[in-house]
């Protein structure tokens, strides 16, 4: 039987000057895209420790099959279509579940440190009846959102990218009537300061945690 839960990630394939560069600097613009393949890879590795789930990345360029299916040939692989990020993502999760996955999880591909529990949670509270459940990034957005059905306002009707996309998402949701379960808060790696912050909870971490991100790093100092 095919598995009930759909998991995915959205990804671009790693280019300098494209990919990271609010992390230039510290890093040089081959450098950001480099640890970008690492924060991927990293994410993919807490992806396959999710049971019962069918792991799928939403890229892009639709030109990148090919890149993708090396990286990840355990993966399902679906391009993003639509002109912005919530477009995307609203798109992305309203295919899963008309394929008829009963859940569908979207994350994103830049935190490579998160606990896998937190997904495996993410699909318990759907389960439970939670309508809608977020992640919530110490930024104010969300690191993940997850739906039993599609939910077109809570992407397409936010402005991505603010420190008020969580809020944004929380108050259509109460609009809709749909109830909304919270994972614990967690953080992408975007600029210096979390970049730092990163090194210093891998220097905490056992040796397994974001082993890809880590060994580049590393090789950095």
């Amino acid at each position: 039987m095919p598995p009930p839960n759909a998991l995915l990630t959205v990804a671009k394939r790693p280019a300098p000057g494209r990919t990271k560069t609010r992390l230039t600097p510290p890093l040089t613009p081959n450098q950001a895209a480099m640890l970008y393949e690492c924060l991927l890879r990293d994410t993919l590795d807490l992806m396959r420790c999710v049971p019962d789930v069918q792991p799928v990345i939403a890229f892009l360029p639709a030109e990148e099959r090919a890149y993708f299916a090396a990286l990840a040939p355990d993966f399902d692989l679906t391009v993003q279509q639509g002109d912005s990020l919530g477009e995307r993502l609203d798109h992305a999760i309203a295919s899963a579940l008309s394929a008829g996955y009963q859940r569908a999880v979207i994350m994103n591909s830049d935190g490579p440190t998160l606990p896998p529990a937190c997904l495996s949670a993410a699909f318990d509270k759907l389960a439970n009846g939670a309508d809608v459940v977020l992640g919530p990034a110490d930024d104010g957005g969300y690191y993940l959102i997850g739906l039993r059905r599609p939910a077109p306002r809570l992407l397409r009707e936010v402005r991505m990218s603010t420190p008020d996309v969580l809020a944004d998402t929380l108050a259509i949701a109460a609009q809709e009537r749909l109830r909304v379960d919270l994972l614990p808060v967690w953080y992408d790696v975007d600029d210096a300061a979390s970049l730092a912050r990163l090194r210093a909870e891998l220097a905490a971490a056992p040796s397994t945690v974001a082993r890809h991100s880590r060994a580049f790093l590393a090789a950095l100092t």
